[in-house]
Parts: C-alpha cells; sequence; structure tokens
C-alpha cells in the first residue's frame, strides 16, 4: 500500500474505505468488482490502484485497517474492572457501535471475511485472522461465571448470543433501517432479557 493515501483528506480516506468495504461485505473477495467500488467512491481506477496496487492490496488494507480500529475500539471501550457477562457484552456492543459510526460497514466486512474461501485472500490475511477472536476471548474472560447458575452453559450462551447479535445486523441491514444507535439499544434489549432469564430475577 501507498502510505500517502494517509496524506488524503480524512473524508476521503472514509470515502475510499467505506465504499471498499461495502462492495467487498456484500459480495465477497471473488466477486467484488474495483468498478463497483470507484464508483461507489467517486474516484478514478487509477486513483484506486495508485494507493492499493491491485485488489489484493486493497482487501489486505481493508482486513488489517478494520482489525486495527476495530481492536482499539474494543480493548479502550470495555473497562478492566467489569465482571459481569451481561454488562462486558454491552461495553463490547457499544465499543461496536462507536465504530459503526464511522464505518457501518466494517463489521458486515469482517463477518465476511471470517467464511472467506479464496485462497489468495486467506492467505494475504492469515497473519491477523485470530486477533480480533483472541480479544473477544479476554474481554469476555473477565466475567464471573460464577454467577451463572449450574445448569447454565457459558459457552452456549455466548454463542448463543453471538447468532443473535450477528442476525440483528444483518436483518436492519437487509430492511435498510441500519442505524447503529437504534441497533445498540435493540441488541440491549435482547441482553437485559437475557440478563433477567439467567440470574432468574
Amino acid at each position: 500500500m501507498n502510505e500517502k493515501f494517509f496524506d488524503l483528506k480524512k473524508e476521503k480516506q472514509d470515502r475510499m474505505i467505506n465504499a471498499s468495504l461495502k462492495i467487498f461485505s456484500a459480495n465477497g473477495y471473488k466477486h467484488a468488482s474495483t468498478d463497483d467500488i470507484v464508483a461507489e467512491a467517486g474516484i478514478s481506477k487509477g486513483l484506486l490502484f495508485h494507493y492499493f496496487g491491485s485488489k489484493l492490496g486493497l482487501y489486505t488494507f481493508l482486513y488489517d485497517y478494520s482489525t486495527r480500529f476495530m481492536k482499539l475500539e474494543l480493548t479502550t471501550g470495555v473497562l478492566s474492572s467489569a465482571n459481569d457477562y451481561f454488562e462486558i457484552r454491552k461495553q463490547i456492543e457499544f465499543a461496536k457501535m462507536q465504530v459503526l459510526r464511522n464505518y457501518p460497514y466494517m463489521q458486515r466486512f469482517l463477518d465476511s471475511c471470517a467464511v472467506e474461501n479464496v485462497s489468495e485472500a486467506l492467505m494475504a490475511t492469515e497473519r491477523q485472522r485470530s486477533v480480533l477472536s483472541d480479544v473477544y476471548a479476554v474481554l469476555k474472560n473477565q466475567a464471573n461465571r460464577n454467577l451463572f447458575p449450574e445448569d447454565v452453559s457459558y459457552e452456549k450462551l455466548d454463542t448463543m448470543l453471538d447468532y443473535t447479535i450477528s442476525g440483528l445486523m444483518h436483518a436492519r441491514f437487509r430492511d435498510a433501517s441500519f442505524q447503529p444507535e437504534m441497533l445498540y439499544e435493540e441488541i440491549v434489549s435482547y441482553l437485559n432479557m437475557m440478563k433477567k432469564i439467567v440470574y432468574r430475577k
């Protein structure tokens, strides 16, 4: 990648990043078109390749940028003193909401990368692929599992909430109603409901 990309005005950087995140998240690496990306960003293809060299170069940059950006928000947004599982999940979702205010398609892009099957894309991002899963594991491990009743599986609950939260986000994109703040409130309502059920209060 050409480091001079970061000399561009922030608005133009974000326009190019958001256009790329949108097209890659919707189509996957193989079917994402640089023609669609430049049309979405309102730039020339020559400019795109000037900064990123190739589609693979752009994809690799996006993955690295998204991983670093999300990691920073998560590690600064979740209090180290938090030990209630549901409160930690709320803080995680709030941190993600802050990201999605600037980059609405970043989480969808990361989700699509998790199921990517094109070898060159996988090889280009291999070193970074465990970064966020490791961050989530560390944050969630702050939770005091002794608060859970013996008949509630932490692992199953965590997996169920992962699928629920992911499903809610994808549903809001499908029906064109995605707004980070509204999604966050919706997710919190599910977390509050599950907290009452699990702690039986």
